[in-house]
């Protein structure tokens, strides 16, 4: 007997901070995802009920009635789908864990505590939160789903644990920030991954901008032998369906979506783009901004930036000419602005 499964990768773009908000975002997705795909599953990034980092905010002991108001209105929705969504925690003791819950027909079925926290590089997990040291697995329409955030799936302890604790997909979210080959980095170490314990990977990652960090989305699922099945799109928020067939003792992925993946100038250029966008829009500067013109190259790139980000109408271009100044220069800017 065979059966179909179809679980819905949600690149989302939180807003750090805005709990109730990132709620609806969850539940709107949750319910485009059943209208559009009929979806079994959806998978949220990490963290995304508080959005991704949300730093000192953490230490606020406020902060955690909040996050369980959050999940409540996530229950109290009662979609017929499971979610799978991120969320930070505190114990009676104080003590602070990253956390996925599965929420399925109005309840928290299930809740993990990431194991691994990285602390290097634009991360310092270890000042806010304690790991974990149990697995999670889900038996959800006959497949037993394996929960993992982030850096656990860089570290094949964390995986060897889930899967000895019968695991048979393994459901990755991450908040995983760009930098350049990015991209090739993820799939070298869930190839490893699935090399040593051959199990499929459905791997979700934010997109959208915050602070310094940008998010490129590049979400994918990766079958037990190694190749990508289905790639979602970089830069985009939005949902892409992955499905799965349950046949006898097997469980195996269908190829599906194949957004391109970007070249590196393209890339490059995407997370300006997001960048820009994001930093100006989540710190509500709706008016738009102000930028000196020179007729270089560097404020016709500021500006093109820009322009992609915001729109044109939101852009002001300025150009301020001293006696210095060629006249060249002068009309290249000018016609930068009117183009």
């Amino acid at each position: 007997m065979s059966r179909q499964l179809t679980i819905v990768m949600a690149q989302m773009n939180p807003i750090v901070g805005d709990l109730r908000g990132n709620a609806d975002r969850i539940i709107d997705l949750a319910r485009q995802a059943i209208a559009d795909f009929q979806a079994d599953v959806v998978v949220f990034p990490e963290m995304c009920l508080t959005g991704y980092p949300p730093e000192d905010v953490l230490l606020r002991p406020g902060l955690y009635p909040q996050v369980q108001a959050a999940l409540d209105s996530l229950c109290a929705a009662h979609l017929p789908v499971a979610l799978v969504v991120g969320y930070p925690m505190m114990d009676s003791l104080d003590e602070r864990f990253n956390m996925a819950a599965w929420i399925e027909n109005g309840q928290m079925k299930a809740a993990y505590m990431k194991q691994f926290l990285p602390n290097y590089g634009p991360f310092d997990e270890k000042r806010y939160f304690s790991p974990g040291d149990q697995a999670c697995v889900v038996d959800y329409k006959g497949v037993r789903f394996g929960l993992l955030i982030c850096e656990d799936i860089w570290k094949p302890t964390a995986v060897a644990r889930t899967v000895e604790a019968g695991a048979e997909v393994l459901l990755n979210m991450n908040a995983s920030p760009f930098h350049a080959e990015k991209h090739e980095d993820r799939l070298q170490v869930v190839r490893r991954r699935v090399a040593e314990f051959a199990r499929p990977v459905i791997y979700v990652n934010q997109v959208g901008g915050q602070d310094e960090l940008v998010f490129d989305g590049s979400s994918f699922a990766m079958d037990a032998e190694g190749e990508v099945l289905v790639q979602a799109p970089a830069f985009e928020s939005g949902l892409t369906p992955v499905r799965m067939l349950r046949q006898g003792g097997n469980v195996a992925l269908l190829p599906g979506a194949h957004a391109p993946v970007p070249h590196d100038e393209e890339r490059l250029y995407g997370a300006l783009v997001t960048g820009v966008r994001d930093f100006i829009d989540k710190n509500g500067i709706t008016a738009g901004i102000v930028l000196g013109l020179s007729g270089g190259i560097d404020s016709a790139l500021t500006l093109a930036v820009a322009v992609d980000a915001l729109g044109p109408a939101r852009c002001e271009a300025v150009m301020m000419p001293y006696h210095y100044t060629a006249q060249a220069s002068i009309e290249d800017a000018r016609l930068q602005a009117e183009r």
